[in-house]
């Protein structure tokens, strides 16, 4: 028994020597990591926070746009830009914006809509769409190489046939035939890349509509 307290007071020592020596840094590392974890939880409720409450103004936002109320519509995407910048509904809401107020024919409201979404939207994908209805509506106001500027870069794959669609309108539009025909070629290159045996018949009406302006402009392929 008396050996055995020994060894006790012996790994007791060890213990309290190991402590002094480490005590320190193995409760700062303690508190770090606690308090690491209380800021990864604080920061995930707030992100609930915010999206709750975007999504609540984004529902209001939809309810406006389907009764065609533009003034509430573009109070609400105000709104969700303002203080929800930084949740995906506020750059669906900025497109949907847009849209209203296109069909409004306020397109300087829309193009204001359209270029923060091309910018601060949250998902690729909705920023490669805010910039395709940015183009489409600078082609509608013949702002021809704004709106060939905001097909500059490079799209995500699902829109890059839509990008060289709109590209040969704007050709078009300027007279340049030969661009045309070069967009418009691209464009169908890119259907038919995108095509899969599942989706052959969504494709092909998209692609007629293509080759129609394509054929339009008489130059061979």
């Amino acid at each position: 028994m008396a050996t055995y307290d020994l060894e006790e007071q012996e790994k007791l020592a060890e213990l309290k020597t190991w402590w002094q020596q480490y005590g320190n840094r193995v409760t700062s590392i303690a508190v770090a990591l606690a308090l690491g974890v209380a800021a990864w939880q604080g920061w995930q409720w707030w992100q609930h926070q915010q999206s709750t409450k975007a999504s609540a103004i984004y529902s209001g936002l939809q309810e406006a746009a389907g009764k065609n109320d533009a003034k509430r519509v573009k109070e609400l995407a105000g709104e969700l830009i303002e203080k929800y910048s930084g949740t995906s509904y506020a750059g669906m809401g900025a497109l949907i914006a847009a849209r209203v107020q296109v069909d409004q024919g306020d397109s300087k409201n829309a193009r204001v809509q359209l270029a923060w979404a091309a910018d601060h939207a949250d998902d690729t994908g909705l920023r490669a769409l805010a910039r395709l209805r940015l183009a489409t509506v600078l082609l509608d106001e013949k702002a021809y190489d704004e709106a060939l500027k905001q097909l500059a870069a490079e799209p995500p794959v699902p829109f890059a046939a839509r990008y060289a669609d709109v590209r040969g309108d704007i050709y078009v539009a300027q007279g340049k035939s030969a661009e045309a025909a070069k967009s418009y070629d691209d464009a169908l290159a890119k259907i038919e890349a995108s095509a899969k045996n599942e989706e052959v018949s969504r494709h092909q009406a998209y692609r007629e509509i293509v080759q129609t302006k394509r054929d339009a402009l008489g130059i061979a392929q």
